[in-house]
């Protein structure tokens, strides 16, 4: 479609954009400026509001409810749904179950993904077995959960589905390319999370990249998400009712030969915070082949420092021989990169499923 790219500095951002999705629907004209600011923020911050999704505030509400009511259970009754009893880490997990970097989470969550078939328990590679079943309450113990944060996934999906749309054309590709990608059986995931304060000196989340391709992101009121920006301050980054926060994962950074950026984040909070994390993923036999880009998108990636140099999270592997932060590639294939997460973030869960890997 004839896009290329230009090199020029960006100042650090100390601020997280908007971006409002609805101008994708107002015609041709509409959706080249849509798409020509989408590139730009997601090449300069990787961070942005998103208004215009489409997603009706009375869902947000009601699902929250839900969220809520969820976490407000004793944990004796979470625990029939406990991570660890799921080869494919689905289910809930205590505060500190997660490892970030090598360090503990103050945070307890809920993991829930798409529901493929699952492959043979003895599947090769190792990575195919992450697709399976969720675990789910009884609907008498939380009546009408399972189906909002279902609703969520079919929302937060459509949402996100256009997104690639944008990007798509952003970056001088067709509007469906993105989502060709993803293949036939798309593997999304959400974490459902309640933080309490943390800890002086600690996160409820470590500083991370987050590993798959597309994040949104609902802080249900109360900050404490921060922003790393090309200069090493942290920026916070207001909660807010009417928008989602988009964030790029490592995957789309990897298959646009760093020109979009996985952008570094954790959370702090004083307070206690809930938020929610939907996160769009391909087929997990996705390889993670460089995107047919204009020659200049390369060009203002050997140009600028900050993209050129733009790393991905150690492995388990470089994370115990003593590597922390952005210390190694990204895996070449989706499933073994969101394989490398699991290895690196829940070792119990490895240990108790996989002794021989």
């Amino acid at each position: 479609m004839g896009v290329t790219a230009d090199y020029s500095p960006a100042a650090p951002f100390t601020t997280i954009p908007d971006i409002d999705l609805g101008r994708w629907h107002e015609g041709p004209a509409a959706q080249a400026a849509l798409a020509d600011e989408v590139r730009c923020v997601c090449h300069e911050v990787g961070f942005f509001h998103l208004v215009g999704h489409g997603v009706p505030d009375r869902f947000r509400a009601r699902y929250f409810d839900h969220l809520q009511a969820f976490f407000q259970l004793p944990d004796d009754v979470k625990a029939q749904i406990d991570k660890i009893r799921s080869r494919h880490f689905r289910g809930w997990e205590r505060v500190g179950a997660e490892l970030t970097d090598n360090r503990i989470d103050h945070r307890e969550q809920l993991d829930v993904s798409t529901a493929n078939p699952p492959y043979p328990a003895d599947a090769m590679p190792p990575y195919l077995r992450l697709d399976g079943p969720n675990q789910w309450l009884p609907d008498a113990v939380l009546p009408g959960f399972r189906t909002v944060v279902e609703e969520l996934f079919e929302r937060l999906g459509a949402v996100a589905d256009t997104l690639m749309s944008v990007m798509s054309v952003g970056v001088g590709l067709d509007p469906d390319h993105l989502r060709y990608v993803f293949g036939e059986r798309p593997l999304s995931f959400a974490k459902l999370i309640r933080y309490p304060p943390t800890p002086d000196g600690e996160a409820g989340v470590n500083a991370h990249h987050d590993a798959g391709f597309l994040t949104l992101l609902m802080q249900h009121g109360v900050g404490g998400l921060q922003v790393q920006n090309q200069v090493g301050d942290w920026i916070d980054v207001a909660p807010r009712d009417d928008a989602f926060v988009v964030n790029l994962g490592e995957m789309l950074q990897r298959m646009t030969g760093n020109y979009f950026v996985a952008t570094t984040h954790r959370v702090v909070t004083t307070v206690p915070r809930y938020s929610s994390g939907y996160f769009h993923g391909p087929d997990l036999r996705t390889v993670l082949a460089p995107l047919p880009l204009d020659d200049s998108f390369a060009a203002a990636v050997a140009a600028s420092p900050h993209h050129s140099s733009a790393g991905f999270m150690a492995t388990r592997d470089e994370l115990v021989a003593g590597s922390t932060g952005t210390a190694s590639a990204s895996a070449d294939v989706f499933g073994r990169q969101m394989w490398n997460y699991y290895l690196r973030s829940y070792p119990a869960n490895v240990r108790a499923h996989y002794p021989q890997l």
